[in-house]
């Protein structure tokens, strides 16, 4: 009797040519491109959400660099699967071949089991490539964080999941209408090319006609029973939630946070949301809404979920209620862009610090002039930016809560530069 294989194990790539995404790091003059193609390896954890290739990476990395392969689930695995492992890898290290350890959501391990990798990793027993969609900084220790070099995944742009589901269509024969069907499907995947491709697997079990909008509007319909609840948690309550926030509904944010909650969704995950909406939707509109976010979660850490959530709702109902102001996010926006089109503009040389007496003979620090020994704390004329751009204004406050002083100043400064 043959196994049922799902489509997004056969359609796993095993070379990096086939693998789609992750440009930022695979290039060929990126930190993890250039170790791969130096075949250095090296104890890494990927983070990222879920369907951004971890695993598949991960299987690659291995492969690439002719190592043993072993997994392991932080959910299913403890310290006794470990020793196991262990064996493995000390029998192989006999016969001169090194073990790659991927163990998926790392994050679930506790402090304890975390330190159990140590020994193995300082040894060169193993090389650890762990994969959580938590981030880092908060779930993995201290110890075990610093012998690991993070790499952040990005969930996959239209483009790149363009290739995924030209891929999962032709293997599969099916015949979309161009009446924007594939647009749908592309769109409900949030990023996650799994889920893209379990959409495609199940629009292959109908008939073989062709499949017009209508058609893919029935499957998406019922998609959240066919996916995992983590990712109906992370790609649409959770986006409900936030668009409630930053609508400036209470209500509908502690709707969409009982609903997530109720599913089962780690409280942090909402408290994660909520400090990002306080910095990209109230911004400076109204600055307290980000230390209010953090005490929130200090609170949930302190006490747990009952008195702990409550203190989230509190965080989320003043986030909602705050003026909003999307402006810090959007001038930070404009001047990473800046930042890619100029990047080989020099400091100017009164910006520069002369730490020696030879960068002061250079010149170095020259003309620069100490904003605090200046008329009201403020240099005017001076400038900021390398020359060949000139003085540029990426930030522009709007006329809501404290932006509103915010702005009043800007203009009375920008006026004398």
């Amino acid at each position: 009797m043959s196994t049922y294989k799902p489509l997004a194990e056969i359609m796993r790539p095993d070379s990096l040519t086939d693998f789609v995404g992750q440009r930022h790091l695979l290039g060929a003059d990126q930190p993890l491109g250039k170790s791969l193609n130096e075949d250095q390896l090296h104890s890494m954890v990927l983070w990222g959400p879920s369907g951004t290739g971890k695993t598949t990476l991960a299987r690659i990395i291995c492969k690439q660099v002719g190592a043993h392969f072993e997994q392991m689930s932080a959910v299913l695995d403890g310290v006794k699967e470990l020793r196991v492992v262990l064996d493995h890898a000390a029998r192989y290290q006999q016969h001169g071949k090194s073990t790659v350890l991927f163990v998926d959501e790392i994050h679930r391990f506790n402090k304890s089991q975390q330190d159990a990798f140590l020994p193995h990793i300082e040894s060169g027993l193993i090389t650890l490539i762990g994969a959580t969609t938590e981030n880092p900084s908060f779930e993995l220790n201290r110890a075990l964080l610093s012998r690991l070099r993070v790499y952040v995944l990005n969930s996959l742009n239209e483009q790149e999941l363009g290739v995924v589901a030209a891929r999962a269509i032709e293997h599969r024969k099916i015949a979309l209408e161009d009446d924007g069907s594939l647009d749908s499907v592309i769109a409900a995947s949030g990023g996650d090319a799994r889920r893209l491709i379990n959409i495609i697997e199940q629009l292959s079990q109908g008939d073989d006609k062709p499949l017009n909008k209508k058609d893919v509007g029935k499957v998406l319909q019922g998609k959240i029973s066919a996916f995992d609840k983590g990712g109906d948690i992370y790609y649409q309550q959770l986006s409900a939630f936030h668009k409630a926030v930053r609508g400036s509904s209470p209500d509908g944010a502690l709707y969409w946070m009982a609903r997530m909650l109720v599913s089962g969704c780690d409280a942090k995950v909402i408290a994660r949301r909520l400090l990002a909406i306080a910095s990209e939707d109230v911004g400076n509109a109204d600055p307290r809404a980000l230390q209010i976010t953090l005490n929130a979660w200090d609170v949930y850490e302190r006490v747990g979920d009952k008195e702990g959530n409550r203190a989230i709702a509190q965080a989320a109902v003043f986030c909602a209620c705050a003026p909003k102001s999307n402006a810090v996010y959007k001038a930070f926006n404009e001047a990473m862009q800046a930042a890619r089109e100029t990047g080989d503009l020099e400091v100017p040389a009164h910006l520069c610090n002369a730490s020696t007496k030879l960068m002061e003979e250079l010149g170095y620090g020259e003309g620069y002039r100490y904003a605090h020994n200046e008329p009201g704390g403020f240099s005017a004329g001076q400038t900021y930016f390398p020359e060949a751009m000139g003085e540029q204004v990426y930030y522009q406050p709007t006329d809501r809560g404290l932006e509103i002083k915010i702005g009043e100043k800007l203009k009375q400064l920008r006026q004398k530069l």
